[in-house]
């Protein structure tokens, strides 16, 4: 039966980790430290300065189906089980570890005259005697898995295992900043500190330091509060910038009631809250801690308590993407993005092509004392030229006018000229802004269609004086006749007509220009691929309006290759200042990056 068991608990060296790292927080533990030898396979050592054991428990935590946590208030026909706030039960993991590896436990209560170590070889009990140790408990398994190799044939390699391993210890130091943690691997080389962090440590610091560091200065804290019958339900945490991205989910971590999960729920509300922030194919960096009554959640829906249950799924998927708007919402003029190094190291002093007058060689006469005229073609000969293709300028500025007063008080500065027709050049307070046209409009329509609403659709959606006629397929056109409600409230009025058109009568009015056919095929899209990602198999109404109108935006913006005037660039600047989530795109790129004057400075030798 144990190892029957050990198969759901157990699987590899990173569950077995798990559960003693959890026993070590349950005990009250201000310090633990894990060594690892060979990834986890040939040893796990975890050491603990908690409550320890007295060997009436250390027998007890080892019987099956006995736990040596449950509070005598939870037994009997009025507790209820569902209140443990424990990490999980001692019975439950160790006589499984036992069963499949050599388990020695060592432990010793404050105050007590000795401690106690127990030794059990996959499930034979070799050792039961004192033991002399401080305060605290030690807990070493070795050679998982060794006498069942149809199981330790499946095991990956020792990198693997110890990533995993890794992986398991920064999420757990992750919930506990009050609780110090050391992780050092034993190899060849001798022993190595992995990880060192401190006790009591700030929430936001903690997180900064298991992630990455520059996560403090790229992200936005996280503090909310919403009622629930059972009592408070809160989340905090750090959540990155859109513009502070990765190309894989593996730097969210997800907390529910101090217990590390992987919950198909908390990771659509993060998908759902970061919709029309990041591209598609890129995922934010977050740390997120939802805290809610026991009762409002079941923590034993998953042998290994990875994934959980709400009472109210919509409530908690819906506070958390609130919330994470909220947060993002304080966030939303700055930009994680600075000027890229490799395109910084690229500004450096070109030649110069020669003009009419011969620069070059008069300089050289001035600092060397050469006659530069013996060089010159004599009269009637041909004159060299400049073969070298020279590409038309691309920037242009208007006569600057007067800088106001108030300009000190503007982040993004004044629009000083365009490059490209494309980029806006800008001079601040403090050093030189670039700002993408386009990108900046795109987010800058989207917040005007939230920011409609029911109320003001009619307000702001312009009636066409003939509708527009679209032909699409069916399945398009029941996916938009679907949504044709919800479509209604940003100002996009769409009925079906026929079995595969859809008649346009008024559009937005930030978008009144947008091509129609195009709009609702982009539209058509969106819903598909958006309702096939969510789990529950489509995402509700709301959620998915809030998607497609990224779309809408993106064809009602201002288009890379538009010339504005120095009026409408600064227009533009003053907007994108008043205006939430302006720091980066619909699909999560910046919309603009800054050079300090000292970064100027630089690129001039003058620093």
């Amino acid at each position: 039966m144990n190892r029957i068991a050990a198969g759901e608990v157990v699987e590899r060296p990173a569950a077995a980790l798990k559960e003693l790292v959890e026993n070590a927080i349950d005990a009250g533990a201000r310090r633990i430290g894990v060594v690892l030898a060979d990834g986890g396979l040939q040893r796990i050592e975890v050491v603990d300065d908690g409550c320890g054991m007295a060997p009436d428990g250390m027998a007890l935590a080892l019987e099956r189906h006995a736990t040596s946590k449950l509070p005598d208030s939870l037994i009997g026909p009025e507790g209820a089980i569902e209140l443990v706030t424990t990490l999980g039960f001692r019975g439950e993991a160790l006589p499984s570890i036992a069963s499949v590896a050599r388990l020695t436990i060592e432990s010793r209560e404050a105050g007590a005259a000795e401690g106690w170590r127990r030794v059990v070889d996959h499930g034979a009990v070799l050792a039961d005697e004192p033991a002399a140790l401080p305060p605290g408990t030690r807990v070493r398994v070795e050679d998982l898995f060794a006498k069942v190799p149809a199981r330790r044939k499946f095991l990956r390699t020792a990198r693997s295992e110890y990533a995993a391993c890794l992986d398991v210890v920064r999420r757990l130091a992750m919930a506990r900043p009050d609780i110090a943690f050391t992780l050092e691997t034993v190899g060849d080389a001798g022993k190595r500190t992995v990880l060192s962090l401190q006790a009591d440590e700030e929430l936001a610091t903690r997180v900064a330091r298991i992630i990455a560091h520059e996560l403090k200065d790229n992200s936005v804290a996280i503090s909310q509060e919403r009622d629930t019958p059972y009592g408070m339900m809160r989340l905090t945490g750090l959540a990155g910038l859109p513009t502070y991205n990765r190309g894989v989910a593996d730097h969210q971590y997800l907390f529910v009631n101090g217990r590390p999960v992987k919950d198909r729920l908390l990771v659509g509300a993060v998908r759902g809250a970061y919709a029309d922030m990041l591209a598609r194919d890129r995922h934010a960096v977050l740390a997120l801690f939802l805290d809610l009554p026991p009762q409002d959640v079941d923590v034993n829906v998953h042998p290994a308590k990875t994934e959980v249950r709400f009472r109210d799924s919509a409530g908690v998927r819906g506070f958390i993407v609130s919330g994470l708007r909220q947060a993002l919402a304080t966030g939303d003029r700055r930009s994680a993005q600075g000027p890229d190094r490799a395109a910084m190291g690229r500004w450096q002093a070109e030649p110069v092509a020669p003009t009419a007058a011969p620069i070059a060689p008069m300089l050289e006469s001035i600092f060397t004392g050469r006659d530069w005229s013996a060089s010159q073609p004599r009269l009637g000969e041909a004159r060299p030229v400049w073969t070298a293709p020279l590409a038309q300028p691309q920037g242009r500025a208007e006569e600057a006018a007067p800088v106001p007063a108030e300009a000190q008080q503007y982040p993004l500065g004044i629009a000083r000229g365009q490059v490209a027709n494309t980029y806006i050049v800008a001079e601040s307070a403090d050093g030189l802004v670039l700002v993408d046209q386009h990108a900046a409009h795109e987010r800058l329509v989207l917040e005007r269609l939230r920011a409609a609403g029911a109320e003001e659709a009619n307000r702001r959606s312009q009636a066409l004086l003939v509708p527009d006629v679209v032909e699409l397929d069916e399945v398009d056109c029941e996916r938009l006749e679907d949504a044709a409600e919800g479509l209604a409230r940003y100002g996009l009025v769409i009925e079906r007509f026929g079995p595969s058109a859809m008649l346009v009568r008024a559009v937005p009015a930030a978008i009144a220009k947008a091509d129609s056919a195009r709009l609702l095929r982009d539209l058509a899209d969106d819903i598909a691929k958006h309702g096939k990602q969510e789990d529950s198999g489509a995402l509700l109404l709301a959620e998915r309006l809030e998607l497609v109108l990224a779309t809408m935006a993106c064809h009602g913006s201002v288009r890379a290759g538009r010339v504005l005037s120095v009026a409408e660039m600064n227009a533009l600047l003053r907007e994108m200042e008043a205006t939430p989530r302006s720091g980066q795109c619909n699909h999560g790129r910046p919309t603009w990056v800054k050079l300090s004057m000292e970064d100027v400075e630089k690129l001039f030798g003058r620093h």
